[in-house]
């Protein structure tokens, strides 16, 4: 055996042991969902309960009591007046069933499905919300995340078809059964034999059904990714001016399909062979042919049962097989089931390492940092991306972190926003550590705009204020409902939607967007992006860095990060930016990270990073004069435009 094929067996058997959960497991996994869907609507759960009960005793009573009644009827010529008045009893029955299933049970599954799918995706979106940032660096916890939260559509389908199909299967097997011990008690041992290799055969199936799901994931994301560049705006003008790229995506593509196939056919026979059982051994071979010798056995021979009860027996002997096989497929699919419910369980049992260690609330008006020996590293076995970095920042200085890629400068703002906790050293905001701060308070009172910022699909107004402005009226409506005047509270709702407003384009003012989103059509209210509106507007990319930098603005924080602020922005418009941020964070302190070492010149003090350390450290003119790493970077970019 080769090392490839023994690490590869090694990993399946670590996965087989990783899927094999208890029985216990199992049904706690499943009570566990079950119990959120309930929360979010009991009538999801209990009317579509209750009528799966209630069909298999109407079919029980229909087409084994009323059917078996009505052949001795005509075997043993029993009065018409008696058949007739029995068959309207449960005519009537039967048609007040018909319609608790249409009224009970479908309309109140479909009207309740859609609420039930968004609590328990809003439950799932507030968890992503508050998972640190470092789960995004695990692909095995993103993988689970991503599942955990597209698997939830499917796994409420499933655990409710469960519940239906356990209360069918179980109602069917508890009167029907009781009708063959009445009957003919040896037929049950026919149903139990079949019952317990079906189980065998079914568990094995579902789990070979699981692994290769588990095999083609990956290779579906990248395929996913592939169809996603194909028909997202974002690559459009790439894919058009630079064509040679579809070839490696196609590529890729082919291959992620070859990684699908390969999942699907390592295990096929195996998954075939397990079918061929289930189905056939345990089904076909002994309903139609070794049961219907056994009961033409009893009658002909022994003389033990009726014609009628013949017939009935034959004609349910698959319906209490099936009600017995639902068990053993039910079952394993639970067990599936299970497996995707532990991700969720998983997901939300998460507890997030970046928490509040106190409950200290920022107050000033803008922050003094103090970095003491700090140091950081994405994992434990990689190299530290920081390491003894020791610097402090006045309130209101304006301090510019500078350096080539890599050198740590995202990673340090990072930091100080608590995105990540340091490995080593420790950070202070006004001389409190900041582990010591409420964390959402104090990451409130920090404003951020990243080179990687994302526009929303909402309006302009939206996209600064990252909130629905709507919300506010809601106060004035709830205060209505407690006997406040409508009018008063309308008003109220007014003014604060105006004040609102106000900032917004103070906000918008300060970046140097106002001018652009007064010409728009519909002003603050505009639609951005055309994902969901036509009317909707596109942004230029400068545009768009000044909206990013409009909601720093508008949130009027203690501290501002800035990352690369204007490095989509034309000359003009990066120092008109440049001198309006300076005027509107005059009493903050601002640090920001640019590439763009004429925005570096604003600075009241430059650090210069190099392989995580802190090299270099001055203001704009007297780094020069040292005639080091900073200046030759200088020197680099301007000497296009300068002599030197």
């Amino acid at each position: 055996m080769s090392s490839n094929d023994a690490k590869n067996s090694v990993s399946g058997a670590g996965k087989d042991k990783k899927n094999k959960q208890p029985a216990s497991q199992v049904l706690k996994n499943n009570l566990f969902f079950m119990g959120m869907m309930f929360r979010a609507s009991p009538k999801f759960v209990v009317f579509p309960a209750l009528d799966a009960i209630r069909g298999q005793v109407s079919i029980f009573f229909e087409h084994m009591i009323l059917i078996g009644f009505v052949l001795e009827a005509a075997e043993f010529g029993y009065d018409f007046s008696r058949v007739g008045t029995t068959i309207i009893i449960f005519a009537a029955l039967i048609t007040l069933g018909m319609v608790f299933t249409v009224l009970a049970g479908d309309y109140m599954q479909e009207k309740e499905r859609p609420k039930v799918r968004e609590k328990i995706k809003l439950v799932l979106y507030e968890k992503a919300r508050s998972v640190d940032l470092s789960c995004y660096d695990d692909p095995d916890f993103y993988n689970s995340q991503v599942m955990a939260i597209a698997e939830v559509d499917k796994q409420i389908d499933q655990t409710m078809e469960f519940i239906k199909n356990v209360l069918s299967g179980l109602t069917v097997f508890l009167l029907t059964g009781g009708y063959f011990l009445v009957k003919d008690k040896l037929s049950i041992v026919f149903v139990a034999i079949t019952f317990i290799f079906s189980v065998i055969f079914s568990k094995a199936y579902n789990k070979l059904a699981y692994e290769i799901r588990m095999r083609r994931y990956p290779p579906e994301r990248k395929r996913d990714y592939v169809k996603r560049v194909f028909y997202l705006k974002d690559y459009a003008k790439e894919i058009r001016l630079d064509p040679e790229v579809t070839d490696s995506l196609e590529e890729r593509f082919f291959l992620a399909n070859d990684e699908v196939y390969q999942a699907e056919a390592s295990l096929a026979r195996k998954k075939f062979g397990m079918a061929f059982l289930k189905d056939f051994v345990c089904g076909h071979l002994v309903n139609d042919y070794i049961y219907t010798a056994y009961l033409v056995y009893r009658y002909l021979i022994q003389h033990a049962i009726s014609l009628s009860s013949l017939v009935m027996l034959f004609n349910w002997f698959g319906g209490l097989k099936r009600s017995m096989r639902v068990f053993t497929e039910t079952y394993p699919k639970a067990c599936e089931t299970s497996l995707y419910i532990q991700k969720i369980r998983d997901f939300l049992a998460y507890e997030p390492k970046v928490i509040s260690e106190g409950d200290v609330v920022p107050s000033s008006p803008a922050k003094a940092l103090s970095l003491e020996g700090v140091g950081f590293s994405y994992k434990k076995d990689l190299p530290a991306v920081l390491s003894d970095i020791s610097l402090s920042v006045e309130p209101g200085e304006k301090i510019a972190l500078v350096g080539y890629n890599g050198a740590g400068k995202t990673t340090l703002v990072k930091l100080l926003m608590r995105l990540y906790d340091t490995t080593s050293g420790r950070i202070l905001a006004d001389g409190v550590d900041v582990r010591n701060y409420n964390l959402e308070a104090y990451r409130d009172s920090i404003g951020t705009v990243f080179q990687d910022f994302e526009i929303f699909a909402g309006t302009v107004r939206e996209n600064v204020i990252l909130d629905v402005p709507e919300r506010k009226s809601k106060a004035g409506d709830a205060l209505t409902a407690h006997g406040m005047d409508g009018s008063e509270s309308q008003k109220d709702s007014a003014e604060e939607l105006a004040e609102l407003d106000e900032h917004v384009r103070a906000a918008l003012q300060d970046s140097g967007l106002m001018r652009r989103v007064e010409s728009l059509p519909m002003k603050l209210d505009t639609p951005l992006t055309h994902e969901f509106s036509e009317k909707g507007v596109d942004l230029s990319g400068g545009e768009q860095q000044k909206l990013a930098i409009s909601r720093v603005f508008y949130q009027n924080a203690s501290l501002m990060i800035l990352d690369e602020p204007s490095s989509a922005l034309d000359p003009i418009a990066e120092y008109q930016l440049n001198h309006a941020m300076l005027q509107a964070t005059k009493d903050k302190t601002v640090i920001f990270i640019s590439h763009r070492l004429s925005t570096t010149r604003l600075a009241d003090r430059i650090f210069m990073l190099e392989e995580g350390r802190i090299v270099e450290e001055g203001s704009h003119e007297s780094l020069l004069s040292r005639g080091g790493k900073y200046a030759e970077m200088w020197k680099a970019q301007a000497g296009a435009y300068i002599e030197v």
